[in-house]
Order: structure tokens, then sequence, then C-alpha cells
């Protein structure tokens, strides 16, 4: 009698991350080069809490000096200058880095070009916009605002991905509002268009999660990587001045390769961070970009350090760890259907 196998199923993973815009996204892993969906991963020791514990200082360090370089280079350039230089310097560093891996250049080649398209242009106005509100606001409510994107991931999830609105996500996307009126204050502090551009920037992070989810089915790390900066350095170049570089003050350069490297950085120490441990490892350290943020907005820019933003960025954390703490005890149930079908 002929046996019947059951089809490998994908390793559900109650958390992921967005490899370019460094957020956390809950769905299914489906990145066809990650060997860990074949071994299953050990329980975590001494020595996988110290790889992750550095692989996250790298990342949240990365965001700061992101952060730190949009505000020195904006000064005398234009959001659109400073993106191009990232972009530039961004393509130029991954070709470098594959290079010197196995499969060389290969691993730059996709095979979903218009999806490529669709997500890289869609996360280049979502850059923009959260430049745009680094430049004028406060940095820690630019980091607060910003952690709505899984909010808003989870319920764009429902319709494009198939997944299931639980009640946590709901509990989620309740606690995500309140902490953005806390933040915000609407009726108390005027509503300006730098908070908007944020909070629009946070929701096509969102947007772009769930296309870099489509693409990891297909498509490498270091190609998605690849090809958002080649995508995206034109679309920057056309709305840039052909005097840009001119305009760059001697103290300025350090800035410079401050966005360009800090933008590569980020997504690859997140990355191995994620190979390292799961997210219930990975996350809580996350969730330290707000009070670290906040102490270089004092340090270097006099901001003070709001009470409002802190107790609003609890509740958007609060929201996502118990969609978080939810997600991971519930039982894999693929999306559309019953699990285990031969």
């Amino acid at each position: 009698m002929a046996t019947l196998r059951r089809s490998a199923r994908p390793r559900r993973e109650p958390c992921g991350i967005d490899i370019t815009s460094g957020l956390p996204w809950c769905g299914w892993a489906m990145n066809a080069n990650d060997h860990s969906r074949e071994t299953p991963r050990p329980a975590h020791n001494g020595r996988r809490t110290f790889l992750v514990a550095a692989w996250m200082t790298g990342t949240l360090l990365s965001f700061c000096v992101s952060a730190i370089s949009v505000r020195a280079l904006s000064r005398t350039l234009g959001i659109f200058e400073f993106l191009s230089l990232r972009s530039l310097i961004g393509v130029g560093l991954v070709v470098a880095i594959a290079m010197y891996l196995p499969g060389g250049l290969r691993r730059l080649t996709i095979r979903r070009p218009r999806l490529q398209l669709v997500r890289n242009s869609i996360h280049w106005v979502g850059q923009a916009a959260w430049a745009y509100g680094v430049t004028l606001l406060p940095l820690a409510m630019v980091f607060s605002l910003e952690f709505t994107a899984p909010i808003w991931l989870a319920v764009l999830a429902v319709p494009f991905l198939g997944e299931r609105l639980t009640t946590a996500r709901i509990g989620a996307v309740v606690l995500g509002i309140a902490g953005i009126l806390i933040v915000l204050r609407p009726g108390f502090v005027p509503l300006g268009l730098p908070s908007i551009a944020v909070l629009f920037s946070a929701f096509a992070f969102a947007i772009t999660a769930i296309c870099t989810k489509r693409l990891t089915a297909t498509e490498g790390t270091f190609a998605i990587l690849f090809w958002m900066n080649v995508i995206q350095l034109p679309l920057n170049l056309a709305l840039s001045s052909p005097d840009m570089i001119f305009r760059i003050e001697p103290g300025q350069w350090l800035a410079v390769i401050g966005i360009g490297v800090s933008g590569v950085s980020s997504h690859l120490c997140l990355i191995q961070a994620y190979r390292h441990g799961d997210a219930t490892a990975v996350v809580p350290f996350d969730f330290l970009r707000v009070p670290l943020i906040a102490l270089v907005g004092w340090q270097f820019y006099g901001e003070a350090l709001d009470v409002y933003v802190f107790l609003g960025a609890i509740v958007v954390i609060a929201g996502i760890t118990w969609m978080l703490i939810s997600e991971t005890r519930r039982p894999y149930r693929p999306p559309g259907g019953t699990s285990g079908s031969p």
C-alpha cells in the first residue's frame, strides 16, 4: 500500500522581522533560506542569550546612529538627498558583503520583480515620512509612534495573509490607539504634520512587512536589501539637487558614513539576533529603543524626557507583548485551512 506523506509544513513563528525596516511582524515564517526550519532550535542557554543581547546591542546602536545622522545631515541637505547617500552606500555595502559569502553575487538575484517594486516604493514613502518626523519631533516621540507598526501589521495580516483576528490582536489595536492618544494628547497639544507623518510611516512599514513576508518565500535577505536600495536610489536622486555633494560640510562626512552603514547594519544585526533566539527573546531587547533614544535626545539635543511619551510607549508595548504571548501559545493553524491535510 502506498504511503501517504504529509507535505512539510512551515515552522510557525509568532513573530518575525521585516528585514528592511527593523520592525517585528507577526505571522508565518516562510524564509526559504532559513535552515532553522529544518532543524528544531535548541532551548535557550547562556551563550545564545549572550549572542541575542550582543546582536540586539548592534541593532539598537544602529537605529540611534541612523537617527543622529539624519539630524546632522538635515542642516544642509534635504530628506531625499541624504536618503540618496544612504541608498548609494547601501548598494555598495550589500554587494561587498555578498561577494565574500558563498554564492557571491548570485545571492542578489530575484524572482518577483513586480512585488519588489511595490514593496520598495511603499517603503521609500514611509522612510521619507519617518525621516521628516525625525528632523522635527523629539526622538523619543518618533520611536514611540513608530512602535505602532506591529499593531497595524497584525490587522493587515488578516485580509492579506489569511491570519485570524484574535482577541489579543484586537486588544493590541485598542491599546495601540490608546498609547497614540497618550503620546499625542489631541485637544491639549496641537496635532502637527510631523506626528501624522510618523504614524503614516508606521502604517507604510506594516504594509512593507506584508510584502517582505511574501518575498522571503522566494528571495534571499541580501537580494531584498540590495534591490531595496537599487530601486530607491533613482527615486531619491530624482528629488535631489545635483549640487548636494558640494553642500556637505566637512563635519558631516561622519554622518554620511553613519547613515549608510547603519542602514545595512541595523537589518543584518536584527536578522542575526533572530537566528540565535526566537521573538520572546529578541523583542524585549527591541523595547529598549524608546528609553535609549530618549537619552540620546536628552544628551545631544536637550530634549525633555516627556512622561506622556514614556507612558504612551508603555501602553503600546503592553499591547504588543500581549499579542506576542498569545501568538506564542496559540496552536498551529495554517491560514485558510486546517493543518495536516493530506
